[in-house]
């Protein structure tokens, strides 16, 4: 396929590239575009289309993300099978009525994205749910701090600097609902005259976020330790977006050396700042934790950014954002107006989960738990040996298969698949794949019990041998 006829209407609310994705996915769901069908390059898209490349890109991106369309190194976008995935089917002659949403149960899982939603502290949650809200408190309901309630600032400060080494005063921290919310409002703070860097492979949401936000984004290619920061002075950029605990998706945990390096890049430069996502510090397995870039920045150019979602559950929706003392500043200056994106209660509920001591030992069991997943798929991968090999161990919850032979990636999620299990590929992950990458796949643990996990690698074997 070399075109595709797209009305795209300027004038519209929607973007460009939402357009342009709309009109791909629903060709696709409809069979218009068949699965394995070539889809033209971005290049000639944006050329026949008539609109910037990296709208192209974005629309692409979004449509890989979803599992549409597979991008293969030096070949292209094809559409992909949508056997396996969340479909809404349009039925014509109900326009307007509720779609349907199709979902193919996979028999086994290794998401790398999952969390362990049994360990969860009901008991405890709907205990602290309920005493906040015992007395007559109308205050709660009230709009509060911008920034958020002082109290959760002063235990999530507490708590980064005995766990992570992160020195925040209670008045640099901002709650927000989630990492997103917190990325776009930073914005708000530094402006738009910036380039932002991120690692390649990276986190496809930020990448996606700040290009929606119209900022310059490039990525900056990885070694065995991390963004290669003589790639990243020429490259332009003056913030990187790094995540040196656990870099997202190849598990590398950035040595000091290589941070420390980051750090005098950005204190070269006024306008130069580094974001440091530290997403799932909590899970290490071998070794001493390092601590947070941020608590060895002399020069405040480190944003700090994290989350419970890993930790707690992805629908606790808070997040928290440590500012440097001279973007503070420009915080009170420019959007201290902006209203807390979460609730108050919530924020009570958190605080007193922390305070009284429950999110340290749900923390020590969820590790448990995950050390002993993660132990017993490293004994199940043995016998894999002679077919792959392994990286990204170490930490977080998901690790790498790296294979040597005949099968592509797309092959080996098939074959998989086949199976009735779904994994991951790597490839998905980065902005721009190099040439020569190995076929990886991506194994999550978190969701999956022990015994699933054994019964899902014997399929494997025998899918992959």
């Amino acid at each position: 396929m070399n075109e595709l006829t797209i009305n795209l209407h300027t004038a519209s609310e929607t973007p460009l590239y939402e357009q342009i994705y709309q009109h791909i996915k629903r060709e696709i769901q409809e069979g218009r575009i068949t699965s394995g069908e070539k889809l033209p390059s971005s290049r000639s898209l944006c050329k026949y289309l008539e609109v910037s490349r990296s709208t192209v890109e974005l629309a692409y991106e979004q449509l890989i993300s979803e599992g549409y369309v597979e991008a293969v190194p030096c070949k292209g976008y094809f559409a992909a099978e949508l056997e396996g995935m969340y479909r809404l089917d349009v039925v014509p002659a109900l326009v307007g009525a509720e779609e349907k949403t199709e979902k193919k149960e996979w028999k086994y899982n290794f998401t790398p994205n999952g969390v362990d939603l049994n360990s969860f502290p009901y008991n405890v949650w709907r205990r602290l749910a309920k005493d906040s809200l015992l007395d007559d408190r109308a205050e709660m309901f009230r709009l509060g701090d911008s920034q958020g309630e002082y109290g959760l600032r002063s235990a999530i400060s507490r708590y980064l600097y005995q766990a992570r080494g992160v020195n925040a005063h209670p008045d640099q921290i901002i709650i927000g609902a989630g990492n997103d919310y917190l990325l776009m409002l930073l914005s708000t703070v530094i402006g738009q005259n910036h380039k932002v860097a991120l690692e390649n492979p990276t986190y496809k949401q930020a990448y996606r976020l700040f290009k929606s936000l119209s900022y310059d984004v490039c990525t900056v290619d990885m070694d065995e330790k991390g963004m290669k920061v003589a790639d990243l002075k020429s490259s332009g950029a003056d913030i990187a977006f790094v995540m040196p605990s656990h870099q997202y998706p190849l598990g590398i945990v950035m040595p000091m050396k290589r941070r420390m390096e980051l750090l005098k890049w950005a204190a070269k430069d006024p306008a130069r700042y580094i974001i440091e996502d530290d997403y799932d510090s909590e899970f290490r397995y071998k070794g001493k934790p390092i601590p947070a870039l941020q608590g060895y920045d002399r020069w405040e150019k480190v944003i700090y950014i994290g989350t419970f979602s890993k930790s707690i559950a992805p629908s606790i929706r808070v997040s928290y954002m440590v500012l440097p003392a001279p973007l503070l500043k420009e915080f009170q200056k420019k959007s201290s107006f902006l209203s807390s994106t979460v609730s108050r209660v919530d924020q009570l509920i958190l605080q007193k989960f922390i305070e009284d001591g429950h999110y340290e030992r749900h923390l020590n069991r969820i590790r448990t738990l995950y050390k002993s997943r993660h132990d017993t798929l490293m004994g199940c991968l043995k016998t894999f040996q002679k077919i792959c090999t392994i990286s990204g161990e170490n930490a977080g919850v998901h690790m790498l298969l790296h294979f040597a032979g005949d099968m592509t990636e797309e092959e080996l999620i098939r074959k998989a698949a086949e199976k009735g299990v779904r994994v991951y590929g790597l490839s998905q992950y980065y902005i721009d794949p190099p040439d020569g990458l190995k076929p990886t796949i991506m194994l999550g643990y978190a969701n999956i019990s022990e015994d699933k996990m054994k019964e899902a690698v014997k399929l494997l074997e025998e899918a992959w041998k």
